[in-house]
């Protein structure tokens, strides 16, 4: 920011850059559109943001977040119990939820392993997860991003359920639907021959 811009306005902007995704350019232009609220929705706004953090907690059976005792696919008996998918987020059930095809429950990992970010398996949700597998789990489907960090947190937890007698899968990742040959790279490529399904 200008140095000439007032001191809570910079604060209010470095913030803004501390989330995900905002650079500082876009977190300048929160700051000042902040400013521009009437104060009522500044309030509110904040009171959002506090309630949020003090009632929002992770559910004890999957790891989403919830603001129940437990989340809204774990307490719907109607789910497929026997199937899990792990994600790596949240936000990931919410992508397989639109597909409004997925009826069996979840696990949310809360990140990936990634040694070059101190990231650990034993930061991650894995024990929990662990300890969900029973003799009424068939299968746990990992839906990690098809990254070398969602690659190896999938291979490393494949590891530890293969002697647990549960069906481990992973899911199939190739050329996304209307996409053209010529602009897919090596990996999308070998990934669609790899995945290929007869027809």
């Amino acid at each position: 920011m200008d140095k000439n811009s007032a001191l809570p306005l910079v604060v209010l902007a470095e913030h803004f850059a501390r989330l995900p995704g905002i650079g500082m350019k876009s977190a300048e232009r929160l700051a000042y559109h902040v400013m521009s609220m009437p104060e009522k929705d500044v309030r509110e706004f904040s009171e959002a943001l506090l309630n949020a953090r003090k009632n929002v907690h992770c559910c004890p059976v999957c790891q989403n977040l919830t603001e129940n005792e437990l989340c809204q696919i774990c307490g719907d008996v109607r789910r497929d119990a026997s199937t899990i998918c792990v994600v790596e987020t949240p936000k990931d059930i919410s992508a397989f939820e639109r597909t409004k095809e997925y009826k069996g429950v979840y696990h949310v990992l809360h990140g990936l392993i990634s040694p070059i970010d101190g990231v650990t398996p034993d930061k991650l949700r894995i024990k929990e997860l662990l300890k969900r597998i029973n003799g009424n789990v068939a299968e746990v489907i990992m839906a990690t991003n098809p990254t070398v960090e969602g690659e190896a947190t999938a291979i490393y937890i494949s590891k530890l359920l293969k002697p647990l007698g549960v069906k481990v899968t992973r899911l199939a990742f190739g050329l996304p639907i209307g996409g053209i040959l010529e602009y897919a790279d090596e990996m999308t490529l070998y990934k669609a021959l790899e995945n290929r399904n007869e027809i």
